[in-house]
């Protein structure tokens, strides 16, 4: 038994802000922008929450892949930025869609969420423990973010994305290969937690922290090696690829993934212009926009690949 990708889903906050919004609150420009990084404008949330988010793109997966409430035997979230500590966003998904009994659950690895959040329920289903289970990536990161740090603000997005695996006798989930470094934790990080009480939080003093050149670095290598542990592990070249959907952190990255598997721009799903970096729930937004455009087709082989905050990093090989 095997899991495969039955339907895809996304969801978006409607508030659009704009490079050439930014330029009015911090120091920069729309060319410094684009040129660093490849954003052009962001989704931000005005009101929703990682919750709403999450829910749209959920229900938008299981139409897509014509299932009710009843059909679901599992729900994994990727997220850093839950609507409470707990109960967990697992739970409060399972909640708003009346969905019971089932086990539900949340997972945080920063940007790397969704891919560990898609492996756990792939094995899942493989174990014949469930016949649909959904898997969501979502983020409101607007929310911890400085929006007086040029370096931070003009970065991320919010948003959410999902997908429904399936049970199958024919293989969509070919491997996914999942890390960790800890040592890396102080190069991108959230200060806050319930150890150190909140209370800077509380004043609005923290913020996410990164050392933008560091993370650069440290992404192409641990991505790069992954790319070939990946095929490797699969006995494929990289011809063998369709797609590559990588995490949309910023272009230069993801120009040097593309280089490295000789995979030319138009068969690299890119979404960073319109979303900027959505963390967890960038992966699965891309492959829906990519899915409902009609570029990836039925029997396509995609890697899909992130890198985030701990570090963590993944990939998963996936026959659509």
């Amino acid at each position: 038994m095997y899991s495969r990708i039955a339907g895809t889903g996304r969801c978006l906050p409607d508030n659009i802000v704009t490079n050439a919004d930014l330029e009015k609150r911090v120091d920069t420009t729309d060319e410094w922008i684009r040129t660093r990084t490849g954003i052009r404008r962001r989704h931000i949330v005005d009101g929703e929450t990682t919750g709403d988010l999450c829910e749209g793109a959920a229900r938008a997966a299981m139409e897509a892949a014509g299932i009710g409430p009843e059909d679901v035997g599992l729900i994994v979230v990727g997220t850093t930025t839950p609507d409470q500590v707990f109960p967990n966003m697992g739970c409060l998904l399972q909640a708003r869609l009346d969905i019971h009994g089932c086990p539900a659950f949340s997972i945080e690895a920063a940007c790397t969420g969704f891919i560990y959040a898609l492996s756990m329920a792939d094995q899942f289903v493989r174990d014949g423990k469930a016949k649909y289970a959904l898997v969501v990536g979502g983020e409101t990161l607007s929310n911890i973010v400085d929006w007086s740090d040029r370096g931070t603000c003009v970065l991320f997005g919010d948003g959410a994305g999902a997908v429904v695996l399936e049970a199958s006798e024919e293989a969509g989930i070919l491997s996914t290969h999942l890390h960790a470094d800890g040592a890396y934790k102080d190069l991108l990080y959230f200060p806050s937690g319930v150890g150190s009480g909140f209370d800077r939080l509380r004043e609005g003093k923290d913020f996410v922290q990164m050392r933008g050149n560091e993370v650069f670095k440290v992404a192409v290598n641990t991505l790069g090696g992954i790319v070939e542990e990946t095929l490797e592990a699969n006995k494929m070249t990289k011809s063998d690829l369709d797609w590559l959907i990588p995490h949309q952190a910023n272009i230069r990255i993801i120009n040097a993934i593309a280089r490295k598997l000789n995979m030319p721009m138009e068969r690299v799903i890119l979404t960073i212009e319109d979303h900027g970096n959505t963390s967890t729930a960038s992966v699965p937004m891309a492959l829906d926009v990519a899915v409902r455009d009609g570029k990836i087709q039925r029997g396509d082989v995609m890697l899909l690949e992130a890198f985030g905050g701990g570090f963590t990093w993944g990939s998963a090989l996936v026959r659509y």
